[in-house]
């Protein structure tokens, strides 16, 4: 580990871990450097970067263009597209209204899979690869504001239904699915985009009512669950769950047997931001066992915590099996839902949401 050659290496399996959020509608010289200079994973968008159909379409092919001409790999590129209230591509992106309702509707399979399959049409048809959705987890009791409409219902079983038809659909049309906010945010009275929620609930209650739908998202061969930022203390009563080795690495990954991609909600929520921080949060949170280290915002963040990563392997060479693991795990992904095609047709985004109208 002491070339240059080696270094090299290793600061660029480090930053494929990556997916970070940018300022604007445009390539901007920021985002364009992670790219070129830090060898980004992936980039999130928010209703910020999203002005129309073209126009998007028009900035994944620009960053796409970046990451394959200084690395000769493409982005992961994804949004949050649940529908309902969470839905960053908005009109004349198809809208649609939710997991609530989904899940309380007289056709619920049906509408789950159209849900999946339209989405993953016109995410792709601009560029987009990588959806973080859909919501698997279940209420028990008043959920928090952030969750409300979100969720299919109390049932687990029937979100595990119609959850897996979500996957399905959404993967069989060229988008990554991302199950989420695992081990299950359904108990949460808080919100961990401020505060570091704590999920009162015995394992007999996880095992039960947590658990089966993203049992049943990895048997649909999900492509990445996302971790959530809380609290539990029959799991693991020091660490919220994205930093939990116990959670992530012997729940998730050895007993569910889950092998795809493991990505963390953003770590510049409060309930990581607060403590340990963003940077140290980064570096807690592969040590735990996840693959991907989602910061949405701040690039400053993005790079701070590629440092901490990189002197904390650095100082521990034991964990560089964990890298070569997670980075597998990204290539692996990247060669099944972001062949190397053409740069999308302005032409074809134009056309069809032309004839949409």
């Amino acid at each position: 580990m002491h070339s240059t050659l080696e270094l090299s290496e290793l600061h660029d399996h480090i930053s494929r871990l990556f997916m970070a959020g940018m300022p604007g509608p445009r390539l901007d010289s920021g985002t364009l450097s992670l790219i070129r200079d830090r060898g980004l994973g992936g980039v999130i968008l928010f209703k910020r970067n999203i002005v129309d159909p073209l126009q998007v379409a028009t900035l994944c092919n620009d960053l796409q263009e970046a990451a394959l001409k200084y690395h000769g790999m493409p982005l992961f590129l994804g949004v949050d597209q649940e529908g309902g209230r969470v839905a960053r591509l908005g009109e004349p992106f198809t809208r649609f209204p939710g997991n609530s309702a989904i899940g309380d509707g007289p056709h619920s399979e049906e509408m789950a899979a159209v849900f999946g399959r339209v989405t993953a049409i016109e995410m792709r048809l601009v560029g987009l690869n990588m959806d973080m959705a859909p919501v698997l987890d279940v209420p028990t009791g008043p959920v928090d504001q952030h969750l409300q409409g979100r969720m299919f219902g109390e049932d687990p079983g029937r979100a595990g239904d119609l959850g897996r038809i979500v996957i399905k659909a959404l993967q069989e049309n060229g988008v990554m699915a991302v199950g989420k906010h695992f081990p299950g945010l359904g108990k949460a009275r808080l919100d961990p985009h401020e505060h570091l929620p704590t999920i009162e609930a015995d394992q007999q209650e996880i095992e039960t009512i947590n658990l089966p739908p993203f049992q049943e998202a990895i048997r649909e061969g999900v492509s990445a669950i996302m971790t959530s930022h809380a609290l539990y203390p029959s799991l693991d009563s020091h660490c919220p769950a994205t930093l939990s080795y116990p959670i992530i690495t012997e729940l998730l990954r050895d007993r569910l047997g889950f092998q795809g991609l493991i990505i963390t909600d953003d770590l510049e929520m409060g309930a990581i931001k607060k403590d340990p921080g963003v940077a140290e949060g980064a570096v807690k949170a592969f040590e735990a066992g996840n693959d991907i280290l989602l910061i949405c915002e701040n690039q400053r963040l993005v790079r701070d915590a590629m440092d901490s990563m990189r002197n904390r392997l650095l100082t521990d060479e034991s964990l560089l099996p964990r890298l070569h693991q997670s980075v597998d795990r990204v290539m692996v992904a990247k060669a099944q839902f972001l062949k190397r095609r053409e740069s999308v047709s302005l032409e074809e985004v134009n056309r069809y949401f032309k004839d949409k109208a």
